[in-house]
């Protein structure tokens, strides 16, 4: 596999590097590495180790993402590499956000566009690790689906710079952006190694201003990082910068990883989350991971007509015009792109 030279960096004395890529903006000595274990400088060149070795290719609905107001029913090509710029104590994919080695698959970004296309997909999803620990992998594969007319996601903890959001916006077409803990700083601190959580929301409005469709997931963690109050304060973050009609997602916690101790959450608890969102006046809130739950699904924030009908990522019943309104009161819904009837079964994958 041919070398790649990484993005945004810049060369400073003694042969350092400075990373701009994500927030942390890694000063790197000569043969040293990032946070993220993938980034080396090598005699002042700062290359990616993990660009185009793959470690997981999936076919995916792209309600996994989460991604429930673009594209709905889409299929995504969904690619990972090794590496991480966050120590979260409770991923759910640490075997590969955390490996230390370099491992994976060669797929150039040509091979993951003719694959996409092979399987009927209509995009390609970033995701699984953090995308942006494996830009130059994603931005040249972003350029070559664009040129194909398939669309590009990244699921991302949003602790990059604003220089790689301006990098990859003219191929970026939506994002689920990742908070933890309702984004308490200290959460953050404790739990994934983060010194600050203002970087993702700076990454957030230059995503804003840059056009790229933007959904929210909040991981709502019992004991430690379930606080109503913090969950309400982001909801209304979100209403003042992104818009109300910003889709806001509650997913349920479950053990994993160092977090083992930690049941999953309760029912009542998302509940609760669910009604504090919408009070904090969000048009569209969901509960992720409980299948079958209500809270799953759309509904006109005009006249709470059942638009979408969904269990866990599966759409089961689309109500909404061609145009995307109610079809009731004729009310302006906020998707982007048009609805995909595919018929799959998942998990699927190609590697």
């Amino acid at each position: 596999m041919p070398k790649r030279e990484a993005m945004l960096y810049e060369q400073i004395q003694e042969n350092k590097v400075r990373c701009n890529l994500c927030a942390r903006r890694c000063v790197i000595s000569n043969g040293g590495m990032g946070f993220c274990n993938v980034r080396k400088n090598e005699d002042g060149r700062l290359y990616s180790l993990n660009y185009a070795k793959a470690c997981a290719a999936n076919i995916d609905p792209i309600g996994k993402k989460p991604l429930s107001h673009f594209h709905p029913g889409a299929l995504v090509m969904s690619i990972a590499t090794i590496g991480c710029n966050f120590r979260c104590q409770f991923c759910d994919n640490w075997a590969i956000s955390q490996e230390r080695d370099i491992l994976g698959r060669d797929f150039m970004p040509d091979e993951v566009v003719k694959a996409t296309l092979e399987h009927g997909c209509q995009g390609i999803s970033y995701t699984y690790t953090e995308p942006t620990i494996f830009f130059e992998y994603a931005y040249d594969t972003a350029v070559e689906a664009h040129k194909h007319g398939l669309f590009n996601t990244f699921v991302t903890n949003g602790y990059m710079t604003p220089e790689a959001v301006k990098a990859i916006a003219p191929y970026l077409d939506a994002a689920t952006v990742d908070f933890k803990g309702g984004g308490d700083p200290e959460f953050y601190k404790k739990f994934s190694m983060v010194p600050s959580v203002e970087p993702i929301y700076e990454a957030l409005n230059a995503m804003r201003t840059h056009g790229i469709h933007i959904e929210i997931t909040n991981l709502v963690v019992p004991k430690i990082g379930d606080s109503i109050e913090k969950i309400r304060e982001l909801a209304s973050w979100i209403k003042d910068n992104l818009g109300e009609d910003t889709p806001f997602h509650l997913l349920r916690f479950h053990p994993d990883y160092k977090l083992t101790s930690i049941p999953s959450t309760e029912i009542k608890t998302l509940e609760k989350a669910y009604e504090s969102a919408r009070e904090a006046g969000l048009e569209y809130v969901y509960l992720g991971n409980v299948p079958g739950h209500k809270y799953e699904d759309t509904y006109c924030p005009n006249c709470q007509e059942l638009l979408i009908k969904r269990y866990g990522f599966e759409v089961m019943r689309w109500n909404i015009t061609g145009d995307m309104q109610c079809p009731k009161c004729r009310h302006k819904i906020a998707i982007k792109g048009r609805f995909h009837r595919t018929g799959l079964s998942f998990p699927y994958s190609i590697i």
